[in-house]
């Protein structure tokens, strides 16, 4: 019986170095496996494309930070086809996934603040100079405007990154080297600035998080931080201002001219683990981790109340490190700081370095794989690759799992050639930088993978000799041939490591050397096993043979001979060479024995040989001038292609018996050829269908090549020498990986059942070995609720995660409201208890009103003390009379200084907000003007009306009917209460599921901050959503559709083979459940 299975399913993959322009592509392909976004880093014209669906009104932005492209829209593609400005960028408002933008967007300008347009008021003579952080705040102070600003005011050629804030509703953000700039896109106005001292290190790239109000920074010294934002106020000026407080870092990376941070990635799914991919080809895996502490100089972290969207029990077990929203509370908004609860406490974060991927060094490359798999080592086999490198390092990988094996520091010098002498170790030659003579220090070392141990195989020799070119290894690895440029070769015994022979000066110079495969070893183990027997036989008696069985005699046999073996005999070998003229010599060598052969004479038809392969009867020889000749040597015949590619610099023939498959090596690229039937088996070509140059080939497996190429990456290929993706069930991997994307869609639906679900059995158990999450899932505290939301974040499942998160949020809020209707009728005590938490403001209009409310007159506070212009002011003034603010309104509108032409116009709407009453008459002109606004194109004019006379509910019938369905979900959350309310995003959740929408997902979210359970519910039965609307109708929902959910759900683990579930949800389906079973059995 094999104890050790060998995995030798191989796949195609890239082993990656340093980053340069030639592997651009590599790289970029690296960088979307790693973060799941779209990015492309190009040269000075970049193009950036940000989409932001959840948390936007803005579907889609284009940042051109060197040039602006016109869209041309071809089946819902984008193409950039011309260059139209350099310093603004594009709005799309009407971006879906279905069908392409039908407008060209919205432009606007970035400019500096003294080429924008300024307030209308000026400021006072005596007002003191700003100093300190408001002094830095004007210095970076950023203002969109509509109008093209002069080339001097232009500020977005230095901007490195935009992207939207998916924590916070249109909010966007511009990195800058040493700030980053926090857009208001309502206002268009900056309302926050992230800038680092002036010793401080530059920012490189920032990505924002949606759990919470942080951004991660990558710096240019290859430091992570993260930032978390506070809302802090004066009381003495009462002036808010977004605060992002350095809340940890890792430590940095020594940066040099060849080694520099490339990109940061952060985990989508937890957003607490980042990798950061380095110039030299190294990926560092950071894990954030929260510990219990005080900070003394900043406000505090505390950790959240609530674990997978439930208030955390007293002893319920929790993973503190889950996710981002795991390890630490709600962003605070307004500057409230709430006392925290018995089970909050004040944490610290810090970043732990978890991974660390090593890449190739800078090329050349010289590489060579393990001697093949056999019957004979496949008990320990390991399909190692070594890979010598110009700083004198040899790296070797396991290409089953593509990891870095060991890396070994062995010449002081590039790494000219490897040669395998078994399984686990191998001969490597270096040559240093020739003198003023022409002679080197050749370097030709023994190195041990087990032990690491490494020797230097000619002893002393090497000081001041002419360059090795070559070196070949027997095939039965007893003999070394040392070849030298301008030197008769040596002969070495790679057992003994001593030398059998030194050819005499007079011996031809060799350009190309090859051992053969035949050799005499099988008949030196019979003729030593027969005169073991025969010694045997002799020193046993006549009388003892008798007793001795035959069996016995044969183990001693067998015995003695696998110990002498390996070093009694010496096989006798033989191998070719060619001369300068093109003469092939043959050399046998048996011991300590060198003995001379045929000699054949040259091919008019070929030039310089350069390379040999021989395998079997069949030799091949290449030669300068791109020409292969194929001898059969069992029939004598020879046969001459001219493949007109030039110097053909190496051959290799395919491992395994029978395999007669050639690799061959040019200056401009490489083909395979079947030496059977003399002909080309799939080509590759610099400048046709790749654009590097291969350094060095391999065969790693019977139908596998591996490339070594300038661009610094090591290529295995399929024999097509084809781009292909690998299957991750073919790889060996070292360590156990919790990814279920990488199960089949059936086991992974069966894994999700059996997690989520488990009555049918008293207690919740568990076949799986993930220490971290088998304690919480068997916690007995754990409830429904917190189980899907738990499963759907170990899934990465982002639409059950943001369904279960927005499900249990309102199904606790409604339950615990409906508790207080009854004790209240009842007599009891009606005060309402505060709540715990609320569901984050990234979830914007699902949220609570009165939270979301509270929300927005913060935000139009801040935009207050933001505003710069007159435009800014009018806008602040409209937020507010929205949200009821009139008196504040008033304010904004009679600061209008009397030279802006909108003076006039400004005052009347100031006396008009003052004056309203509620009387009916007024009440009626103020309505009948604001619907013949409406009606004349003036929206948003009509609706400021319909709100003065608190008419928001038909402020929103009008917004819907205009198609402004997320301005009219505001509106409702704002003004009114929570039945007219309801009706908005009712009708907004009908529309959603229209076919023009198709957005039931959203609908869905909707229909749940609604409490609309039951509507939910159908319509996931509808979607066939069976296990998402099964759970859901374990816990409220009417017994029709209970029924209904539990047959569907009991169908689908009946599918799933999860025959006891099925029985037991089917049981409680009533008589459709039992008419199921039935039909099963």
């Amino acid at each position: 019986m094999i104890p050790y299975t060998v995995n030798i399913k191989l796949a195609a993959r890239t082993l990656t170095g340093t980053l340069n322009l030639q592997n651009k592509s590599a790289a970029t392909c690296c960088y979307f496996f790693l973060s799941l976004f779209f990015l492309i880093k190009l040269k000075p014209a970049v193009v950036s494309v940000y989409s932001h669906f959840v948390a936007s009104s803005f579907s889609a932005i284009i940042c051109l930070a060197c040039a602006l492209f016109m869209c041309a829209y071809i089946n819902g593609m984008f193409f950039f086809s011309s260059v139209l400005t350099s310093e603004g960028i594009v709005f799309i408002t009407d971006f879906t996934p279905s069908k392409p933008p039908g407008s060209g967007g919205k432009k606007v300008y970035i400019a500096s603040p003294h080429a924008s347009p300024a307030h209308t008021k000026p400021p006072p003579a005596a007002a003191p100079a700003p100093t300190g952080a408001k002094k830095a705040l004007n210095k970076v102070k950023v203002l969109i405007t509509n109008e093209k600003p002069t080339a001097e005011a232009v500020t977005l050629n230095d901007c490195l990154q935009l992207s939207y804030l998916p924590s916070k509703r249109n909010h966007m953000l511009l990195l800058y080297p040493r700030e980053i700039l926090i857009l208001d896109l309502e206002l268009s106005q900056t309302v926050g600035v992230v800038a680092i001292e002036r010793s401080g290190v530059p920012f490189i790239q920032v990505t924002p998080c949606a759990q919470r109000d942080a951004l991660y920074c990558l710096h240019e010294n290859g430091c992570i931080t993260l930032r978390v934002c506070r809302c802090t106020a004066a009381a003495e000026e009462s002036v808010q201002e977004l605060v992002y407080d350095l809340r940890s870092q890792c430590d940095a990376i020594r940066v040099t001219k060849t080694v520099r941070p490339y990109r940061m990635v952060i985990c989508p799914v937890n957003e607490n683990k980042a990798a950061l991919m380095v110039s030299d080809g190294r990926v560092m895996l950071w894990e954030l981790k929260a510990h219990a502490g005080r900070t003394s100089c900043l406000s505090p972290l505390y950790s959240p109340v609530a674990f997978c969207g439930a208030p955390l029990g007293p002893s319920q077990k929790r993973i503190q490190d889950l996710s981002l929203n795991s390890m630490i509370g709600q962003t605070l908004i307004g500057g409230e700081v709430p006392p925290p609860s018995s089970n909050q406490q004040e944490v610290q974060l810090k970043f732990l370095l978890s991974g660390l991927l090593s890449g190739l060094p800078l090329p050349p490359f010289a590489i060579r794989m393990c001697p093949p798999l056999t019957t004979k080592n496949i008990n320990h086999y390991q399909p190692l690759l070594a890979a010598g490198t110009s700083n004198g390092s040899i790296l070797v990988y396991n290409l089953t799992s593509g990891l870095l094996h060991k890396e070994l520091s062995v010449h002081s010098c590039e790494v000219r050639g490897i040669e395998w002498v078994s399984l686990t170790s191998f001969l490597s030659f270096a040559t240093s930088a020739p003198n003023n003579m022409g002679l080197v220090r050749n370097e030709l070392q023994h190195v041990d993978l087990p032990t690491g141990r490494c020797f230097a195989f000619r002893g002393e020799r090497g000081n001041d000799e002419p360059p090795i070119e070559m070196i070949k290894v027997s095939h039965l690895k007893q003999y070394l041939v040392v070849v030298f440029k301008e030197k008769p070769l040596e002969l070495w015994d790679v057992r003994t490591g001593s030398l059998l022979r030194e050819m005499a000066k007079s011996f031809p110079t060799v350009t190309a050397l090859e051992w053969s495969p035949s050799h005499n070893l099988k008949s030196l183990k019979k003729k030593q096993m027969a005169a073991r027997e025969a010694m045997a036989r002799q020193t046993v008696s006549d009388a003892e043979q008798s007793n001795v069985e035959s069996s016995v005699i044969s183990l001693l046999q067998d015995a003695e001979s696998k110990s002498e073996t390996g070093q009694a005999i010496s096989a006798r070998e033989h191998f070719v060479f060619t001369d300068t003229d093109g003469q092939v010599y043959h050399i046998t060598v048996e011991g300590n024995t060198v003995k001379d052969g045929a000699r054949i004479p040259p091919d008019g038809s070929m030039g310089s040989i350069t390379c040999i392969a021989w395998k079997g009867d069949t030799l091949v020889l290449g030669d300068v001038d791109g020409n292969l000749n194929f001898w059969d040597l069992k029939a004598r015949l020879s046969r001459g292609i001219p493949t007109h590619r030039g110097w053909v610099k190496k051959i290799r023939f395919a491992p395994g018996k029978g395999n007669q498959k050639l690799l061959v090596m040019y200056t401009d690229g490489a083909e395979v050829w079947d030496t059977k039937e003399v002909q080309m088996v799939s080509s590759m070509r610099i400048g046709r269908n790749v654009n590097y140059r291969i350094l060095d080939i391999d065969w790693c497996t019977s139908d596998k090549v591996v490339l070594a190429s300038d661009d610094g990456c090591v290529r295995v290929l399929e024999m097509a020498m084809k781009s292909a993706s690998y299957r991750m069930d073919e790889q060996d991997l070292t360590d156990p990986v919790w990814c279920p994307y990488l199960l089949l869609p059936r086991a992974a639906l069966t894994l999700k059942a059996f997690l989520l679900l488990q009555p049918w059995s008293g207690t919740f158990t568990m076949d799986i070995t993930q220490v971290d999450t088998k304690s919480v899932l068997q916690d007995p505290e754990l409830t429904l609720l917190q189980r899907c939301l738990l499963v759907s974040r170990l899934f990465g499942d982002e639409s059950d995660l943001h369904f279960w998160t927005v499900a249990s949020h309102y199904l606790q809020s409604f339950a615990q409201a409906r508790q207080l209707s009854v004790s209240s009728a009842d007599g009891g005590d009606a005060a309402q208890p505060p709540l715990q938490h609320h569901l984050d403001i990234c979830y914007d209009v699902l949220c609570e009103s009165s939270y979301f409310q509270k929300f927005q007159l913060d935000r139009v506070h801040l935009q207050e003390v933001k505003r710069s212009s007159y435009e800014h002011t009018k806008k602040c003034a409209d937020q507010l009379l929205l949200l009821g603010q009139t008196d504040r309104a008033v304010q904004l509108l009679l600061e209008t200084s009397a030279d802006n032409s909108s003076y006039y116009c400004d005052s009347l709407k100031a006396c008009l907000v003052t004056t309203i009453t509620s009387s009916g008459p007024s009440q009626s002109t103020i309505k009948l003007v604001a619907t013949n606004m409406i009606a004349n194109g003036k929206l948003a004019e009509g609706v400021q009306l319909l709100c003065l006379i608190d008419k928001a509910a038909d402020a929103c019938r009008y917004l819907q009917t205009y198609g402004e369905w997320n301005r009219a979900a505001w509106l409702a959350k704002v003004r009114l209460n929570a039945a007219e309310g309801s009706d908005v995003l009712k009708r907004w959740a009908e529309q959603l599921c229209s076919p023009q929408f198709n957005q039931k997902s959203k609908a869905i979210l909707l229909l749940l901050s609604l409490g609309c359970f039951y509507k939910v519910g159908e319509m996931l039965h509808s979607c066939f959503l069976s296990m998402r609307c099964s759970s859901h109708a374990a816990l409220k929902l009417h017994s029709l559709l209970i029924e209904a959910a539990f047959v569907d759900y009991a169908r689908l683990l009946r599918s799933l083979g999860l025959r006891e579930g099925a029985a037991l949800w089917a049981s409680r389906a009533g008589s459709a459940g039992v008419q199921l079973m039935e039909d099963e059995e």
